[in-house]
């Protein structure tokens, strides 16, 4: 038994069969290689997806800009309420107000709600408007607008100051120097003889308003002046007040010791 040829060698005839063996090569083409056209084509291609995503990129960067103010804003305490500034504020102090407005502080800026912060500072007996705003990066600014007395209603030892609407919004262990009295029971918004009485106190000619000493409201259709010098308008009810007002100012310097203007086109001296 002949041995057969070695494994692993080629024969002559295989090598006859399969020819020779070739071994490739990969080389990097100059660009000399590539068409001027082609580059050209491609550079545009480059240019025109640039051109696509740029849009998309813009808009990604400004959500993403958009996301992290809104986190700093609201989740954050980077814009948070360091400040409470009152301005206006006299009868009321800053420190009442501030309690009002029962803002936390640190509490981000652009989430205080400021018309509520408003109406409750807005409760405050003194305080007639009242408007909050933000001031940034840190602050709350309340400016207070507040009632202006315009009578002062005698209560026991103690006096409540009024406004023109009648809103009690202080009261005084001693009668203002600047304000006349006004003798009613109840007084209040909703009180009759506090409406009529604040009527008559705004129809009254300064020459009147300044020989005025107090309003007497015994009824609605019995309201009394009394004058310095210890004298007396009776004035009815608080209807045609302009006009009894002006008889009353030119019948002021008369010797009466009381002026009847309830009925004004029929004036009673006595």
């Amino acid at each position: 038994m002949s041995p057969g040829p070695a494994r692993g060698r080629t024969t002559g005839a295989d090598a006859g069969r399969r020819g020779p063996v070739r071994r490739w090569q990969l080389v990097r083409a100059g660009s000399d290689a590539v068409p001027a056209s082609t580059r050209r084509f491609m550079a545009r291609a480059r240019r025109r997806r640039m051109r696509a995503a740029l849009p998309w990129a813009v808009v990604g960067g400004v959500l993403a800009l958009a996301g992290l103010v809104a986190w700093a804003l609201l989740g954050t305490g980077l814009f948070g309420v360091r400040e409470v500034r009152v301005e206006g504020a006299d009868l009321v102090t800053p420190v009442q107000v501030r309690d009002a407005a029962a803002v936390p502080d640190d509490a981000p800026l652009v989430r205080v709600d400021l018309a509520a912060a408003a109406r409750r500072i807005g409760e405050l007996p003194p305080v007639e408007r009242v408007t909050v705003t933000r001031d940034w990066p840190d602050a709350l600014v309340v400016r207070v607008v507040e009632r202006t007395g315009v009578a002062a209603v005698p209560q026991g030892e103690r006096f409540a100051v009024i406004d023109r609407s009648g809103v009690v919004f202080q009261t005084l262990d001693r009668q203002p120097a600047d304000l006349p009295l006004v003798r009613v029971a109840e007084p209040g918004p909703a009180d009759g003889g506090t409406r009529a009485a604040l009527d008559v106190l705004a129809a009254l000619t300064p020459p009147l308003h300044a020989e005025l000493v107090e309003v007497t409201v015994e009824g609605l259709a019995r309201i009394t002046l009394r004058l310095r010098g210890d004298r007396a308008v009776v004035w009815g009810d608080a209807t045609r007040s302009e006009d009894k007002a002006r008889v009353a100012t030119a019948l002021i310097d008369r010797e009466a010791d009381i002026i009847d203007v309830s009925a004004p086109d029929v004036v009673t001296l006595r």
